[in-house]
C-alpha cells in the first residue's frame, strides 16, 4: 500500500521526487562557492578537470546508494517500512539542521574539503566527492529515496530509472556549478547562497516528512489488515 501523491513506480514520479530530495541535499550552488575557495591558485583548466571527475565520481556514488542501500538493509532484516520510517527521520533531521542552522552546515563543508587546498596530488574523489560533495548525509538520503520503490511488481524498474535519471541530472548540475564556480559566486555571494540553502533545505524537509506518512501507513496498514492466528 502505497498513498504517496507521486506516482513512484513510473519513471517520471521518482524522477520528481528523487530531484529535489538530492539537489536539496547535494546543494550543488552553495557548494560552489566553496570550491571555488578550495581550487585557488589552480588554473582554470585544472578547475574544469577536476569538476569533471567530481561530477563522474558522484555520479557513481549516487547511483550505488541508489540502487544498493535499501536492499543491503533488507538483507540484514530491516522491513521496507522500518527502512521508510528510519529513512525518513534522517531526511527530516537532517533538512531541519540545515534550515535552522545552515552556518554550521557551511563550516562542516569547509572543513571537509580544506585538506584539497594545499594538496597537490589527485584530491577529486577524497576528499572533493566524499565526503564534500556526496558525503554520508547524501548518501543517507539517497537510500532513504530508494525505500520508497515500490514492493514488487512491474514499477521497480521505472522507479529506479526515474532515481537513476535524477542522480544523473544532479551529477551533471554538480560538474556545471563546480566548472564555473566563479561565476556561481559573483552571481548569488554568500548571502544569496544562504538563502537559496535555506528555500531547498524546508523542501528536503517535505520529502523526509512524506517519506515517514508513507512508512507509517505500510505499519498501518500491516497492523490492520494481519489476519489474527
Amino acid at each position: 500500500m502505497d498513498l504517496s501523491p507521486l506516482p513512484v513506480e513510473s519513471v517520471v514520479g521518482a524522477f520528481l521526487l528523487a530531484f529535489p530530495a538530492l539537489f536539496s541535499i547535494v546543494n550543488p550552488v552553495g557548494a560552489a562557492l566553496i570550491f571555488n575557495e578550495v581550487m585557488t591558485g589552480r588554473t582554470r583548466a585544472e578547475r574544469h578537470r577536476m569538476a569533471a571527475r567530481i561530477g563522474i565520481y558522484s555520479t557513481i556514488v549516487l547511483l550505488v546508494s541508489l540502487w544498493l542501500g535499501s536492499y543491503v538493509l533488507n538483507f540484514f532484516g530491516v522491513s521496507l517500512e522500518a527502512l521508510r520510517i528510519a529513512g525518513g527521520l534522517v531526511v527530516a533531521i537532517r533538512a531541519w539542521t540545515l534550515l535552522m542552522q545552515p552556518g554550521t552546515h557551511e563550516e562542516r563543508k569547509a572543513s571537509a574539503a580544506a585538506p584539497a587546498q594545499d594538496a597537490g596530488e589527485d584530491v577529486a574523489f577524497f576528499p572533493l566527492t566524499m565526503p564534500f560533495t556526496t558525503g554520508p548525509g547524501t548518501i543517507a538520503v539517497a537510500i532513504a529515496l530508494s525505500s520508497q520503490r515500490p514492493a514488487s511488481g512491474i514499477g521497480t524498474l521505472p522507479f529506479f530509472g526515474g532515481m537513476s535519471l535524477a542522480a544523473v541530472a544532479i551529477a551533471i548540475i554538480i560538474w556545471l556549478a563546480y566548472r564555473w564556480a566563479d561565476r556561481v559566486v559573483a552571481l548569488l555571494g554568500n548571502a544569496g547562497a544562504r538563502v537559496f540553502s535555506r528555500l531547498v533545505a524546508f523542501l528536503l524537509l517535505c520529502v523526509g516528512v512524506q517519506i515517514i506518512v508513507t512508512g507509517a501507513i505500510g505499519v498501518a496498514h500491516i497492523m490492520f489488515t494481519q489476519t489474527p492466528r
